[in-house]
Order: C-alpha cells, then sequence, then structure tokens
C-alpha cells in the first residue's frame, strides 16, 4: 500500500506545521507569492492534502482551483473547509502518474515536495497536458542534507514510514528530464528553512508555444 494512505491528515498537518519542520507555512507562501506575482485565474495544486494553501489562493480571488491528492480522506477534508471558497472548485483523487489523473487545463501547477515519491518523467508528461500551453509548474524539489534526516523525527510517528520510499531528485536531473519532456526551465532557485532544510524552487513554461526566456537563473 502507499505510504501516503495510511498517514492520517492530523498526523501530516500536525507535522508539518513544528516549528522544527515549518513546511506548511514555507510551501503556503511560495504558492501565494507566485500566484500574486503572476496573476493566474486557475491553480491545480498537486498533492493538496487537507488544503494547504487553499486560504491563500481564496483571498487572492483565484477563479479555479483543482485539488489533486491520492487519499480520499485527505480530499474530504479540503472539500468540507474550502468548497464555498472558490467559484469552481474540483477535487480530483488519482495518482498523477496515472491515466485516471484527468481535470481541464489550469494555468499553473504548483507540485510541491510530490516528486520524491513519483515517476519524474511519467509526472511532468502528465503535467504537460494538464497545464494550458504557456502555462506554469512551480515545482519544490527537497535537497539532501548531510546532517539532517529526510524526513524529520517528530512525534507524529505515522510520517516516518515515508523515510524508505522518499528519493530525492538532483536539480541537474530534474532540469533535464523537463526539458525532454517538453517544458521551458525559467528558473531555478535555491531556498534553505530556518530549520536548516534546503529546498530548490523550479519554474517551468509549458513550451507549446515561444518563450523568451528559457534558461535557468
Amino acid at each position: 500500500m502507499n505510504p501516503w494512505l495510511g498517514i492520517p491528515l492530523e498526523d501530516y498537518e500536525g507535522h508539518m506545521a513544528l516549528p522544527g519542520v515549518a513546511q506548511s507555512t514555507y510551501l503556503a507562501d511560495a504558492l501565494e507569492h507566485f500566484v500574486n506575482s503572476k496573476r493566474v485565474e486557475s491553480v491545480a495544486v498537486i498533492g493538496c492534502a487537507g488544503g494547504n494553501g487553499f486560504d491563500r489562493l481564496a483571498a487572492a480571488n483565484i477563479r479555479r482551483l483543482v485539488g489533486v491528492d491520492i487519499n480520499s480522506d485527505y480530499l474530504a477534508a479540503a472539500k468540507r473547509r474550502y468548497h464555498s471558497c472558490f467559484p469552481d472548485f474540483e477535487l480530483v483523487c488519482a495518482d498523477i502518474c496515472s491515466e485516471q489523473c484527468r481535470y481541464d487545463p489550469t494555468n499553473l501547477a504548483f507540485a510541491a515536495l510530490i516528486f520524491e515519491y513519483v515517476n519524474v518523467a511519467a509526472s511532468l508528461s502528465a503535467l504537460r497536458r494538464l497545464v494550458h500551453a504557456g502555462g506554469y509548474v512551480l515545482a519544490i524539489l527537497q535537497l539532501p542534507h548531510p546532517d539532517i534526516a529526510s524526513v524529520t523525527p517528530t512525534p507524529f510517528a505515522s510520517l516516518a514510514r515515508l523515510a524508505p520510499v522518499l528519493q530525492m531528485v538532483a536539480p541537474s536531473e530534474f532540469h533535464n528530464v523537463a526539458l525532454q519532456a517538453g517544458f521551458h526551465i525559467i528558473s531555478s532557485l535555491p531556498r534553505v528553512l530556518s530549520t536548516g532544510k534546503a529546498f530548490r524552487e523550479i519554474l517551468l513554461v509549458n513550451a507549446a508555444v515561444p518563450i523568451s526566456a528559457a534558461r535557468p537563473q
């Protein structure tokens, strides 16, 4: 069984919100910043859990929101919390790599800490058809640290079952696969949290239309 199907939402959200992890705020901030800077009207959040960042999108007056997750309990919570916050709100219970993951394309797909658990080539191929021509994918990759565990130990013991399946993706490898999938790389920027954990924020654009800025910055 996929370990994400056995982790209670309260454990996941409690873990991510702890000061020693501090990733729920980081991911919501990154999503909000991009949406406000690009003024996109439709967003898909891949691996949305119970709706992390959805409150920020509601405040930004996003017209259409799609939440994708493989855990139906997570999606049920997202529906209870946010179903009335968006004019067009859709939840999809599917693996991003599967043919069952289908919805009308959006202007942005936000895929944070997803590629560590999926086939990168298959998921980027899927995202290419799920993002409008000229639309964006904002990916956030976790980077290895010699002195910090890939999954931070916390009182939420169920999260420990993720460690054996988490496979970090080198940004250079991700760049190559993204180019092969038909994306341009607009930027690839490092980010280090106060906890010491490091991440890479990679902005892709669907290259179905010409883009003037195609090199990572």
